[in-house]
This record gives C-alpha cells, sequence and structure tokens, in this order.
C-alpha cells in the first residue's frame, strides 16, 4: 500500500512539474535615472528573486540621470542570479546605456538607440576628466561583467569594453541605432513589445508577474523626488530661521520639524540614509539650541551644527556603498546632492527673509519672529553708551525672554538677554552684565 502511494505521489509531482508556469518578471524605468528609480529597480529584482522568477525583463525609456543611482542599480542587475533582459523603447541614453549593459541580453525597438552616456552637470555642461574617468571605469567593468564567448575559434568579450567606454568620449561621444548595435553585438535582437521580446527566449508554459507597487510604496517614491527633497530642506532651514528669530516652541519648530521627518524618513526607509547621518543631523540640531539657549550669539557651537547638518543633507541622499571605487573616493556622486542643498537652502535664506520684511507686515507674524520696532516717541532708546550703568537694577520683562526679548526700565525698553532659563511677560528680571551692547540678565529671586 504504501509502495503504491509513493508512486501515485511521484506521478502527481511529475505532472504538476510539467504544468508548472515559469515565471517572467516585468516592470519598467519610464524615468529620469534617480534615488526614487533606484529604489524601484531594487524592489523588483528581490521580489522577482522571492518568487523564484525564470527571467526579469525591464522596458527602458530614459535619457540618463544620477550617476550614483545608476551605480546602483547596474550593481543590483549584475548581481542577481536570475538572467536580465533590457528592452529598450525607445531610448536609453547616458545612465540608462549603463544600466541597459548591465543586463544579461539587450533588445531594442525600431527607432531606438543606446549610448551618449557622458557625465554633465545640471546645465548639461560635460563634467571635468575625472569624473568621466569613473564613468568610463563603470561602463568598461560592466560590459567585462558578462565575460568572454568563443567566436570563430578566438575568445572575445561578449560586449567589447573598449565600445562601452568610448560611449563616455567626450570628443567623439558613441550612440548606437538598433541596427549598429546588433552589428556591435550590444544588441541580441530586435522587438516592438514584451511578448516578442519573450520570443526570443526558449521558454514555454510562462506567465508575465508584473510589478505591483503598494500605497506606501508609492508615497515613499513620490517623496524621493530630487524635487521634494529640496522643499523639506526648505522648510527644515526655514523654521529654523525663524526659530531663531524668536526662540520657542512655535508654529516655525514645528514646520522644521516636519521637513526633517519627511525629508529623511523615505530616504532611511529607501535604504539610502544611514544612523549616522541622522545622528549627524540631531547633533547639529543640539549645537544649535546650545548656541540659542546657552550661549547666545552665532558662535563656533553654531556654526558648527549648521555643518554638521549640511553633511548629513547631502550623504542621507547618497548610497555610501557607491562613494568608494576601486578604493578612490567617487566625488562624483556628491554633485547633484550638493547643488540639490546648495540651491534649496540659499532659496530658503532668501525667501524667508523676503516673507519676514515683506509679506507679512501685521503683528499677526510677531508669532513665527519679533518685528517690533524702537523709536523714541514710544519711550524706547535707540544707543545708549552708558550701559553699564544699568548693572544691578530690576526691570520688569516686557516680552518673552526666550532667552531674548525686551525689558522695561524706567519707562523705556531694551534688548535683554535671559543667561539661564526663560522668563514671561512681567516677570522680574535683574541686570547683572553688558555685552556687546546688550544687557543680560538673571530672574530677580523672590
Amino acid at each position: 500500500m504504501k509502495k503504491i502511494i509513493t508512486i501515485l505521489s511521484f506521478i502527481l509531482l511529475c505532472i504538476s512539474a510539467l504544468h508548472a508556469e515559469n515565471i517572467i518578471y516585468k516592470f519598467e524605468i519610464r524615468q529620469d535615472i534617480d534615488k526614487s528609480a533606484a529604489k524601484k529597480v531594487t524592489m523588483a529584482i528581490s521580489e522577482s528573486e522571492r518568487l523564484d522568477a525564470k527571467y526579469i525583463v525591464i522596458e527602458i525609456d530614459t535619457y540618463g540621470g544620477a550617476v550614483d543611482a545608476a551605480d546602483k542599480i547596474r550593481t543590483s542587475l549584475i548581481r542577481t542570479p536570475i538572467p536580465t533582459i533590457a528592452f529598450i523603447n525607445p531610448q536609453a541614453a547616458s545612465a540608462g546605456a549603463l544600466i541597459s549593459i548591465a543586463c544579461d541580453s539587450i533588445y531594442m525597438s525600431k527607432g531606438s538607440s543606446i549610448g551618449a552616456a557622458t557625465v554633465v552637470n545640471q546645465n548639461g555642461e560635460v563634467m571635468p576628466d575625472k569624473y568621466q574617468s569613473f564613468m568610463r571605469a563603470m561602463m568598461r567593468t560592466t560590459a567585462e561583467s558578462h565575460g568572454k564567448v568563443i567566436i570563430n575559434g578566438k575568445e572575445v568579450w561578449h560586449r567589447d569594453p573598449k565600445i562601452a567606454q568610448q560611449m563616455c568620449d567626450t570628443s567623439n561621444v558613441l550612440s548606437f541605432t538598433q541596427e549598429e548595435a546588433i552589428n556591435a553585438n550590444y544588441c541580441e535582437g530586435k522587438a516592438e513589445n514584451i511578448e516578442e521580446v519573450i520570443d526570443n527566449l526558449d521558454i514555454d508554459n510562462y506567465v508575465i508577474k508584473e510589478q505591483k507597487l503598494s500605497t506606501l510604496d508609492k508615497i515613499i517614491l513620490f517623496l524621493m523626488s530630487p524635487l521634494l527633497q529640496g522643499i523639506f530642506i526648505m522648510m527644515i532651514i526655514g523654521g529654523i530661521y525663524f526659530e531663531i528669530q524668536s526662540p520657542g516652541i512655535g508654529f516655525a519648530l514645528v514646520v522644521a520639524i516636519f521637513g526633517a521627518v519627511l525629508y529623511f524618513a523615505p530616504l532611511y526607509l529607501g535604504g539610502l540614509a544611514q544612523y549616522w547621518e541622522i545622528a549627524l543631523f540631531v547633533i547639529g540640531i543640539g549645537l544649535l539650541i546650545v548656541e540659542i539657549f546657552v550661549t547666545p550669539g552665532f558662535g563656533v557651537a553654531g556654526v558648527s551644527g549648521i555643518i554638521l547638518m549640511l553633511t548629513s543633507f547631502v550623504f542621507a541622499m547618497i548610497d555610501n556603498n557607491l562613494f568608494y571605487f576601486e578604493g578612490n573616493i567617487n566625488f562624483a556622486i556628491l554633485f547633484k546632492p550638493l547643488a540639490i542643498v546648495a540651491i534649496a537652502g540659499f532659496s530658503s535664506v532668501c525667501l524667508c527673509i523676503y516673507l519676514a520684511h515683506k509679506l507679512y507686515p501685521g503683528k499677526a507674524f510677531d508669532y513665527i519672529a519679533l518685528r517690533t520696532e524702537l523709536k523714541d516717541n514710544e519711550g524706547c532708546v535707540g544707543v545708549e553708551t552708558n550701559l553699564s550703568s544699568h548693572i544691578g537694577r530690576e526691570a520688569t520683562v516686557v516680552s518673552d525672554l526666550h532667552p531674548s526679548g525686551k525689558i522695561d526700565i524706567d519707562g523705556k525698553l531694551y534688548e535683554a538677554t535671559l543667561t539661564i532659563g526663560m522668563a514671561q511677560k512681567g516677570e522680574k528680571v535683574t541686570i547683572i552684565r553688558v555685552e556687546g551692547g546688550r544687557l543680560y540678565c538673571e530672574k530677580t529671586m523672590k
């Protein structure tokens, strides 16, 4: 009886194997090559490996993008054990060419092209040769990753590394049409759709599995957009700017915190931001708090805090594994993040100054930035050379000291800073010293 059951089980297993469907995993790259594209590709490869797919087919239509994102994609494609197929429909320029060459096979539609991988900056200007050298090395090693084949009894590269390198040539950059790519062995054949690509594969009884992104995945990829990342940096810098103008827990601080969450959360979930980068940002904020509440002014703590924050912004945008290449530091991948941070930071400061002085002239804006002017006809003084005479005197807080604000001495208003803690309007303080034309005080002991 046991033998009969064993035989039947074996027969059923064979029948199941005969009817098992081979999975062909398919997804698209129809966008600029950036962090969100890299995340999308790594997610697709992980899912295809989980499904034990027979092939991965990528439909490509891109004019290129960030070098670091392209490097991450091509590394993922080279390392996956599943055969990868690039279907160029219709463009694979610059970073798109690197990604296509990383695939095991390339098919091209009518009118398509591949190549032109020269590194350029945001304005389309050719970058210095050290950046081109790095890109040429990536193109060569990517072509070499496919190994050699025997043609007419001679061992040659399956993808000629010299041809791949020439696609980065600054003087005579190389691009291929469909026919040219086939003749140069940079394309396995022609196809007009995914079905025609699959027809070239020796596979029967297959099912196409397309990448389906969850709502959370779409939100994360959306928030990783360079434009939105720049806006989040503006929110952080703008919030901190207004908080420095009028220290305290308020709207400006909430905006800065919200911007930080929107900036770092998707990058962390996307595998770009590391613990140490977030720690740099937190330490930078801590140093700014010390500068505001403990040592008022703008000194070493404040400058160090800003430098740490900007450093965290830049490195959170890149894949740290790509910062080194063959033992050398690759500064090329820092160019775009630096540009985004610089533009966003400068724009944020300019916009904050404009808003503070032009768009919100009313008193409602005083909740965000202190705008009170000292006028003689309102009982205030502009410049007083004998401020030291007030040392030891008691004053009344007119505007909250958090730690800076205004105090009243004999009916005149003075700018003052509380050395320790905070004081509310109406409380009494005692002047203890004068520095740089500003009164420093502490709460009066009752």
